[in-house]
């Protein structure tokens, strides 16, 4: 029965793992996809990192507005 009860904490631990290190891992989808837009209209890198941290608003705002 201990060994079981010790997969079961290693299981946990490994989800718990898993889930921090997805929220470290960089920049995301949204993120990427606002800064590409930016890009591709405004060529400038300050309006792509403005644009990159209001990343999904800024990719909706495209989307109704074109």
């Amino acid at each position: 029965m201990r060994g079981h009860d010790g997969e079961i904490r290693k299981v946990r631990k490994v989800k718990r793992m898993e889930h921090k290190t997805v929220v470290k891992n960089g920049i995301g989808f949204g993120s990427v996809l606002a800064i590409t837009i930016s890009w591709s209209i405004h060529h400038s890198v300050i309006w792509a990192i403005i644009h990159g941290c209001f990343s999904w608003l800024y990719v909706l705002y495209y989307v109704f507005t074109r």
